[in-house]
């Protein structure tokens, strides 16, 4: 059952109905970051602030690459495997263009791009890969086994 706003009770000793540590009393006030957690934070959020409300959004890939795109008989490009797709930033898919393509990159640059976004996006990513391929890939080599993403065997398991 959806909690109305009268059931929203902060939960005891944060003073936010989320109970999430460091807010105090709804006041906007975070308590001090500590470590490389709390520096990345503030890195996270220095990068947010610097990226403005946008009106308009394109359609995105999302992994776009060489191996995402059929040419037909009659020489017209067509896009597959398009469960990510989605409207949002074109700085989105650039960011992921940039690390796929490295130094060949500059073919497929655009001008117009937001850096503000370009910056907050690769950090993004770059956690991500972090979090998800690049730690199983590290985690298989450290166990002696070939690395392989999830994503490369059927059914999404990764090799054992």
């Amino acid at each position: 059952m959806p909690q109305t706003r009268d059931r929203m009770r902060p939960r005891r000793g944060t003073g936010h109905p989320s109970g999430a540590a460091g807010h105090r009393g709804g006041r906007g006030e975070r308590a001090p970051n500590r470590g490389r957690a709390g520096r990345l934070d503030e890195r996270v959020r220095a990068l947010a602030e610097a990226v403005r409300s946008r009106a308009r959004h394109g359609l995105v890939h999302g992994e776009l690459g060489p191996d995402h795109v059929l040419v037909d008989a009659d020489g017209r490009p067509a896009l597959i495997d398009i469960e990510g797709l989605m409207y949002f930033d074109a700085e989105w898919e650039h960011v992921f263009l940039q690390l796929r393509f490295g130094p060949h990159y500059d073919a497929l640059r655009t001008e117009g791009l937001d850096e503000g976004r370009l910056r907050l996006y690769r950090l993004a990513m770059h956690l991500s890969l972090v979090a998800g391929p690049l730690r199983l890939r590290a985690t298989s080599r450290s166990r002696g086994r070939c690395a392989r993403s999830p994503s490369a065997t059927p059914g999404g398991r990764s090799a054992s």
